[in-house]
């Protein structure tokens, strides 16, 4: 399923869109796309209209069931992205102390974050994305952050050089032609971000979901992108395929 234009629509459509996406992927993930000891919840925060995606881990007190699922070794099976930057000046940050983020149901080890038209409508939305993005990262939560929204005056080099310069500052430009991006953080000790691109028109790739350093499972975009779509309004589809799609 190729990537829609999704700046022929107004944000609301894309809200709604983005809200059945993040559901769809929380279903993949639990029924069988991560280890047993793993499972993903949808999560609205206080003060803020779009949702978290997370994913926990069970207390060692509980015990799981057993799947067939396990995580991959970043080591020995890299992550085909475009793009791997490591922040090794985050091991000497690290020895700060540190609040840990935990959900009644487990411990939060991962977020996906899917950026809305709303994330980068001022600056003050941008700045407040940003450093949301960054706090997880430093509190050692591993995140996804997928961006089908071309930079714009708020955020020229794109959303993932945003988040990154908080870390380290490196050059960092998309190829004009695949201007939408797709970042993957492993959170450390030492801090990796693994960037993809893409363009309208273009399939999604699997990108990494850390559950641990250095341990990922595919998160299935593709295939999570075209069961949403497929269950979007035909009458709304049509401003999305039409001419100049």
């Amino acid at each position: 399923m190729p990537i829609h234009d999704w700046t022929r629509v107004d944000a609301g459509l894309f809200h709604d869109f983005h809200q059945g996406w993040i559901s769809a992927l929380c279903d993949a993930f639990n029924l069988g796309g991560l280890p047993s000891n793993y499972f993903a919840l949808i999560e609205k925060p206080i003060k803020r209209a779009v949702e978290d995606f997370l994913i926990l881990s069970l207390s060692p007190a509980v015990e799981a069931a057993d799947n067939d699922t396990v995580a991959l070794s970043a080591a020995v099976i890299p992550p085909r992205t475009r793009l791997v930057r490591r922040s090794e000046s985050a091991i000497y940050a690290d020895k700060a102390d540190r609040i840990t983020v935990r959900h009644r149901h487990g411990d939060i080890v991962a977020v996906i974050e899917i950026v809305s038209p709303g994330n980068k409508a001022s600056r003050a939305e941008l700045r407040a994305f940003v450093e949301k993005t960054t706090d997880l990262i430093r509190q050692k939560v591993h995140l996804l952050v997928i961006d089908l929204f071309p930079p714009g005056p708020r955020d020229p080099w794109d959303i993932h050089k945003a988040i990154w310069d908080e870390f380290e500052d490196e050059d960092f430009e998309l190829p004009p032609d695949k201007p939408l991006v797709l970042a993957a953080y492993d959170a450390g000790p030492e801090q990796a971000a693994y960037v993809d691109s893409v363009a309208v028109g273009d399939t999604l790739p699997e990108m990494p979901l850390f559950l641990e350093p250095g341990f990922y499972v595919p998160a299935p975009l593709e295939a999570t992108y075209q069961t949403t779509w497929n269950a979007f309004p035909v009458v709304l589809k049509g401003l999305l395929e039409g001419p100049g799609s």
